[in-house]
């Protein structure tokens, strides 16, 4: 199951998303997220991660750095935000 949600992911990748102009308010962006999400966590738990990531991303959001966390949530990764942000000394 896994991998053909990969697969599907990688096909949007390659034929749709090209279509568009990029959008993506986080790093890594959406699609990526998912597939890393789904290798670290598993079909179910990184499909979930994957689409509650796919619904954070919306003209209201700051954005910003958000990898994958270790462990399974559906929240953003706060911890590593700030980290990232601290060591690149932003605000």
């Amino acid at each position: 199951m896994k991998k053909i949600l990969i697969g599907l992911v990688h096909g949007y990748q390659r034929f749709i998303s090209p279509l568009f102009p990029p959008t993506c308010r986080y790093y890594p962006t959406c699609s990526t997220y998912m597939v890393t999400a789904l290798n670290k966590h598993g079909a179910f738990k990184g499909a979930i991660m994957g689409i509650a990531r796919i619904l954070r991303c919306h003209p209201f959001v700051k954005g910003g750095y958000d990898p994958v966390p270790d462990h399974f949530t559906i929240f953003r990764n706060k911890e590593a935000r700030d980290d990232y942000r601290q060591s690149m000394h932003l605000k």
